[in-house]
C-alpha cells in the first residue's frame, strides 16, 4: 500500500507515518516546516522528505491513500493535485478508522483526562505482554511511537480528540471512530474558536454517545455533572458503567489507593487522575484484565509525558510540569499539587497560549483556577495573539478574570523568567503549566534550582 502524508512533520501525523512505515508500508510526504522530534524520528526511518515545501508531482495514480493533516490549507498544491486525480483523501481519525473497521475499537473522549486514561490503559496492557493497535496523544515510557497498527490484534486503543479532523472534514475527530468501548471522564468548555457556545461544544459529546455501536459500552464518570446527564440521558442501545474517584490517602508524601486489598501505594497523584485511574480500571476490566491484574499493572503507572511529569526534585523541592492549559485542568492539577505536598509552598505558573485561554470572552472561565498556589505567574506572549490573529488580551483583562489581588502577569519571557529563578525554592514545590514553553524557558535551568 502507498501513503502520501500532506503535513507529515505535525506530531499525530508523523506518528501516524511512522506506524504506516512499520507495517510495511510506502511512505511518503511533504511539509512546509518540520521541527523536532518529528525531524530525526523521519529521518532515522528514511521518511524525512528531502526538500520543505509542497510538491504536487509527488502525487500519481499509483497512491493508494492520501491522509491530509491540519497544519495544511484547504488550497495546498497537494491536495489540490490529489482533488484532481481522484485520489482517496483521508483525514487522520478517518484513516485510523479504515485501520481498525475490523476490531474492537476502545475510544477515550473527553475534555480532560484523556491522554492520562489512555496511557494507563496501555501501561496495563504492556506490563501483562498483551498486545494492542493503539493511538496516543503523549509519548510513553516504553512505547516506540504513540501510534502502532497491526493486521492481527484484536484491540486498538484510540485517544478520541474533539477537534476538528482535516481543512476539509470539519467534524470532530471523534465522531469518526465508531466505537465498540467508549469512555467520557469530563466536559468543560474547550476549542471556543470552533464551538463558540458551550451547548454547541456538549452536543459534539452527545453525538459520540450515538456513534457507538449498538450493543457496545459507555463507560463515564458519575463525578462530572454534565458527562453524568448525556451519558443517562442517551437512548441507544448501549450498556453503560459509571465510575467515580476512588477512596485514597496521602502520607508523607505518597497517595494510597483503597483497594479490596487494602492500602496500595501508587506513583501518580491528585484527586483527577484517581478518576483517571478508576476509568482505566473499568475499560481494562472490559477488555478482559481482572481487578487484581489492573492493580499489580498501574501500580507502576509513572504518568503521561508532560501530565505532572515530575522534571526535577531536590531534598526539600521539586518541580512538575503539566501540559494544563484549560481552566478545569488547570484547577485541578493545582489542586493536587498542593494537596500532595501541603506543608510546601505552591508556586504555580500558568501560560496562556491556546486559542481559548487568549480569548477576552473565554478568560473569565480561569476565576478562582490557581487560588490553590501560593505564588501565582500569568506568562502570555502578545506575539502569539498576533499569530492567532486575536483582539489584543490586556492585563487588565486577565487580572480582574482570575480574581487573585497579587497575581503577577508577564508579557515579557525575560521578566517572567527573572522572576521564576529569583524564587526561594526551599521547602517548595514547582508547577509549570502550559502547552507552550514560556517564550523559551531553560528547562534544565530550572532542574538546577531543585538540586
Amino acid at each position: 500500500m502507498r501513503t502520501h502524508f500532506i503535513a507529515i512533520g505535525g506530531s499525530a501525523m508523523h506518528n501516524l507515518a511512522l506506524a504506516m512505515h512499520e507495517k510495511g508500508n510506502i511512505v511518503t510526504g511533504s511539509d512546509d516546516a518540520i521541527f523536532e522530534p518529528s525531524r530525526t524520528r523521519l529521518q532515522k526511518k528514511g521518511l524525512l522528505p528531502r526538500e520543505l515545501g509542497w510538491f504536487p508531482e509527488k502525487l500519481d495514480q499509483n497512491i493508494d491513500a492520501v491522509i491530509l493533516g491540519m497544519h495544511a490549507k484547504g488550497d495546498n498544491p497537494e491536495l489540490l493535485r490529489a482533488q484532481e486525480l481522484g485520489l482517496k483523501i483521508y483525514s487522520y481519525p478517518e484513516f485510523l478508522y479504515e485501520q481498525s473497521k475490523n476490531k474492537t475499537r476502545v475510544v477515550i473522549g473527553g475534555s480532560h483526562g484523556k491522554t492520562t486514561i489512555t496511557s494507563m490503559i496501555l501501561h496495563v496492557m504492556n506490563f501483562h505482554d498483551i498486545e494492542v493497535d493503539y493511538m496516543v496523544g503523549a509519548q510513553l515510557e516504553g512505547f516506540e511511537t504513540m501510534v502502532h497498527l497491526t493486521d492481527d490484534n484484536d484491540f486498538i486503543v484510540l485517544e478520541g480528540d474533539e477537534y476538528l479532523s482535516s481543512p476539509i472534514d470539519l467534524r470532530p475527530k471523534f465522531h469518526l471512530y465508531q466505537p465498540n468501548i467508549a469512555l467520557i471522564s469530563g466536559i468543560a468548555w474547550d476549542h471556543i474558536n470552533v464551538f463558540p457556545r458551550y451547548e454547541n461544544y456538549v452536543e459534539q459529546f452527545e453525538i459520540f454517545i450515538n456513534k457507538i455501536t449498538n450493543g457496545g459500552i459507555l463507560v463515564y464518570n458519575q463525578d462530572d455533572p454534565e458527562v453524568k446527564r448525556v451519558a443517562e440521558t442517551a437512548t441507544n442501545p448501549i450498556r453503560k458503567i459509571a465510575y467515580s474517584t476512588p477512596q485514597y490517602t496521602v502520607e508523607n508524601g505518597v497517595t494510597l489507593l483503597e483497594t479490596s486489598e487494602g492500602k496500595m501505594p501508587i506513583e501518580v497523584f491528585g484527586a483527577h487522575n484517581l478518576n483517571n485511574l478508576a476509568g482505566a480500571k473499568w475499560i481494562c476490566q472490559n477488555m478482559s484484565v481482572d481487578e487484581a491484574d489492573f492493580y499489580q499493572a498501574i501500580a507502576t503507572f509513572k504518568g503521561a509525558s508532560k501530565r505532572l511529569e515530575k522534571i526535577a526534585e531536590g531534598k526539600n523541592k521539586v518541580a512538575y510540569k503539566d501540559f494544563a492549559h484549560s481552566p478545569s485542568k488547570v484547577s485541578a492539577t493545582t489542586k493536587a499539587v498542593k494537596q500532595q505536598y501541603p506543608d510546601r509552598k505552591l508556586i504555580a505558573c500558568l501560560e496562556l497560549h491556546t486559542y481559548s485561554s487568549l480569548n477576552p470572552d473565554f478568560l473569565k472561565e480561569y476565576e478562582g483556577a490557581l487560588d490553590m498556589a501560593d505564588v501565582a505567574m500569568v506568562f502570555y506572549s502578545p506575539d502569539a495573539v498576533k499569530i492567532k490573529k486575536l483582539n489584543a488580551v490586556t492585563h487588565d483583562q486577565i487580572a480582574e478574570a482570575f480574581k487573585r489581588d497579587d497575581l503577577l502577569i508577564y508579557t515579557d519571557p525575560a521578566a517572567f523568567q527573572n522572576m521564576l529563578f529569583s524564587q526561594n525554592f526551599d521547602n517548595s514545590a514547582l508547577l509549570l503549566m502550559s502547552s507552550g514553553n514560556y517564550g523559551g524557558l531553560d528547562f534544565d535551568q530550572v532542574k538546577s534550582l531543585m538540586l
